[in-house]
């Protein structure tokens, strides 16, 4: 159909121009960007499978953790790391990972300690709200 009547141009003329030019413009989304899903997650991802995010602290937990002097060194901070990936990978989301004598209070599923405590603090050993225990 050729509608041409003075110099506007109809509906479907506007109609097809933009859909003619739409389709030569579309390509796949992997093609725009140049970073397809896979590259997203290994970037993601270590090699060996394990989580590149460290665990974060609330505030909680580091409050606690002033307040009971509590310092930790580089390899207590890597094995709370690793007891936060076996807890993951074992399917538990509210995790006790004890390493050394200090106990840790591990929400798996966000890869945040809630909270802290040395073993002067776990006299009772009582804990609540966990569904795992890990012993780094």
């Amino acid at each position: 159909m050729n509608v041409e009547t003075g110099s506007f141009r109809s509906a479907l003329q506007i109609q097809s121009e933009f859909l003619t030019q739409s389709a030569s413009k579309k390509e796949k989304p992997s093609q725009q960007t140049g970073v397809s899903f896979q590259d997203i997650f290994v970037k993601k991802v270590e090699s060996d499978g394990t989580r590149a995010e460290e665990l974060k602290f609330s505030k909680h937990a580091s409050s606690r953790l002033l307040d009971r002097n509590i310092s930790l060194s580089d390899n207590q901070v890597e094995r709370l790391n690793e007891g936060a990936k076996k807890a993951l990978d074992k399917g538990i989301s509210e995790s006790l990972v004890l390493v050394d004598d200090l106990a840790f209070i591990v929400n798996v599923k966000s890869s945040t300690v809630i909270t802290a405590m040395d073993q002067t603090e776990t006299n009772e050993n009582v804990f609540t709200n966990i569904d795992g225990a890990v012993i780094m």
